[in-house]
């Protein structure tokens, strides 16, 4: 009996800390590159993270003359497609 009940508690732990990771925020950073435009990544924040075109041109340009810029917060799933998708739009992004 002992040996069930430690396996169960064990798949059990397993489920919550997967579960405690995903709730963790993250940030999608988008990076600067020399190849597109600025009305490109300002359509594709609004298009792909829904920004509103004034925190999409804020975010341009900060990722412009910083380098990269922070551009939407939330889980790990949450902004996976968000990365992938502006990725598949040429620009280079990351979740961390």
């Amino acid at each position: 009996m002992d040996v069930l009940k430690e396996s169960h508690e064990l798949e059990f732990d397993e489920v919550v800390l997967d579960d405690a990771k995903e709730a963790r925020v993250r940030e999608l950073i988008l990076f600067n590159d020399d190849v597109n435009t600025f009305e490109h990544v300002i359509d594709a924040l609004v298009d792909v993270c829904e920004h509103d075109l004034l925190q999409a041109e804020q975010c341009t340009y900060i990722v412009h003359y910083n380098g990269k810029c922070s551009v939407k917060n939330g889980s790990y799933l949450r902004l996976k497609p968000m990365k992938e998708g502006l990725i598949d739009r040429g620009l280079a992004a990351v979740i961390n």
